[in-house]
């Protein structure tokens, strides 16, 4: 069916590629999910073409192109543009694909040279048009439109076809319907459901990607519950699902998994990036396995959460192949969201530590994450006075040296002042100087570095190591009996 479509603002990019290719006597449209957000009236995140010539044929008529998949798909590259969306323009070959026995990609793909067979092997109605956009034409076999206004979800055909061919696709239904706020048709949510399990046929990097794509939306809440609803977190974070019904008490309104999902959609609502939603998200997944009541106290707690659960992120987030410095950054705002208590006790000298823990970069991340967590618990959103205090005394001292390399020292003059080769003891010397001046800023001086420098190097290795560790709480938890039972009951080292 061809339906009139209104004017589009089309990339000066988009409609040279197009136009290149039906002066060469091809057919070109603009196909997939870049269609569909223009219908929303939304500025498409890629722009996909689609044309009856060969890969080929494609080559021959742009200047600079580059082609190393097995599914015909082009890349035309634009080095003049600045807008990141077209430096690259897809440009793929109408296809047919076969039977997709791994459950992740076709066997074998076809080329056509019917706009129809390309449409109809796409995934979701809102997905299966494509646009003329020179003549007005709209081709929408599969009612997307309607779809569209009715903000629904529809798998193209035969759901359960749709799902078996790429499991993937279940996830990629729960991500768009996070991302548009849209509904999923009955039959299709169905098919979903009962082709789930698919996905452990489908690689982590995949998974990963979907994942992230729904934690970045606005309603990351919307796309986890849907996630647990149809049993997909074991194939993203099993130890999420742990949290379900986990009672908590004290000042939680909510059980651990409610406290997440409302921890997480928070910085969503406020935009934060990746990784402070990802640690709001995780921030109190150590708890289920923590949780505890003494014979003395009716309350539970969930001593040593912190450890355990910054462990339980590293392990997901390697496990879904996430970057090391997103896995690292979110592991330590998982470890460190616990940080003080008591306002009226807190030293200067325990904020420096935090953020020489934390690190200064990270150090506003956590405090976002605080206030997640917070308005998880079902508390008022204004900021209370204890996090107002928590941000002044940060940035009282913030300009305080928090690391070694902010020393007036370093390795090389120890070793001169101290006569000493280099050597293990060089760096406990800068780890135990740095201990004296996160308790007291003013003596980060040159004169006094050097003298109290003479004066460690006569110490014994363990002295030194003592010294420069002093400033951790007497209960470590990394040493902590009790968390180390928790480690070896629940497989987390």
């Amino acid at each position: 069916m061809e339906r009139k479509s209104d004017k589009f603002n089309i990339p000066d990019p988009i409609n040279k590629a197009l136009k290149k290719l039906a002066d060469a006597g091809y057919g070109a449209y603009l196909v997939g999910g870049c269609v569909r957000d223009l219908l929303l009236h939304k500025k498409p995140k890629d722009w996909d073409i689609t044309t009856n010539a060969k890969p080929e044929e494609i080559m021959k008529l742009f200047s600079e192109t580059f082609y190393e998949n097995d599914y015909g798909t082009v890349g035309v590259v634009n080095k003049d543009v600045s807008d990141e969306t077209l430096k690259v323009i897809e440009i793929t070959p109408y296809r047919l694909e076969t039977a997709y026995s791994d459950k992740r990609r076709p066997d074998n793909v076809i080329f056509s040279q019917n706009i129809e067979d390309d449409l109809k092997r796409r995934d979701f109605t809102i997905n299966a048009m494509a646009l003329e956009p020179y003549k007005g034409q709209l081709i929408d076999l599969y009612k997307g439109q309607d779809d569209i206004k009715d903000k629904l979800i529809r798998a193209v055909g035969e759901p359960d076809e749709r799902f078996r061919e790429d499991a993937l696709r279940v996830l990629r239904a729960i991500r768009l319907s996070c991302e548009l706020n849209f509904a999923i048709e009955p039959k299709t949510e169905k098919a979903l459901q009962e082709n789930s399990s698919l996905l452990e046929h489908v690689s982590k990097e995949r998974i990963r990607d979907e994942f992230t794509r729904i934690i970045m939306s606005d309603h990351p809440m919307k796309g986890l519950e849907l996630c647990r609803k149809f049993s997909i977190l074991h194939y993203i974070a099993p130890d999420l699902e742990r949290g379900i019904g986990v009672e908590q008490g004290g000042i939680h309104t909510f059980d651990v998994w409610e406290h997440l999902m409302r921890s997480v959609q928070h910085t969503a609502d406020k935009a934060w990036p990746l990784e402070t939603r990802l640690a709001a998200l995780f921030h109190d997944i150590g708890k289920p396995h923590t949780r505890s009541k003494t014979p003395t106290n009716e309350k539970w707690s969930f001593y040593g959460h912190e450890l355990v659960g910054a462990r339980l992120t590293r392990k997901i987030l390697t496990d879904l192949k996430f970057p090391s410095k997103t896995i690292d950054k979110v592991t330590k705002l998982v470890r460190w969201h616990m940080f003080f208590s008591d306002t009226e006790t807190i030293t200067h000298s325990a904020v420096r530590r935090l953020v020489a823990n934390v690190g200064k970069d990270n150090v506003w991340d956590l405090m976002n994450v605080r206030a997640a967590d917070r308005i998880g618990t079902g508390r008022p959103k204004e900021g209370p006075y204890r996090l107002r205090k928590y941000h002044a005394m940060i940035e009282e001292v913030m300009r305080d040296p928090v690391s070694v390399g902010m020393l007036k020292i370093d390795g090389s003059k120890i070793m001169e002042v101290t006569s000493t080769k280099p050597g293990p003891k060089i760096g406990l010397i800068l780890h135990a100087l740095l201990e004296d001046v996160l308790e007291n800023p003013a003596l980060n001086k040159e004169d006094y570095l050097q003298k109290r420098a003479l004066e460690l190097i006569k110490l014994p290795e363990k002295e030194l190591k003592d010294l420069g560790e002093k400033g951790k709480k007497s209960k470590d938890l990394a040493d902590d009996e009790k968390v180390q039972e928790i480690r070896k009951r629940h497989f987390v080292e």
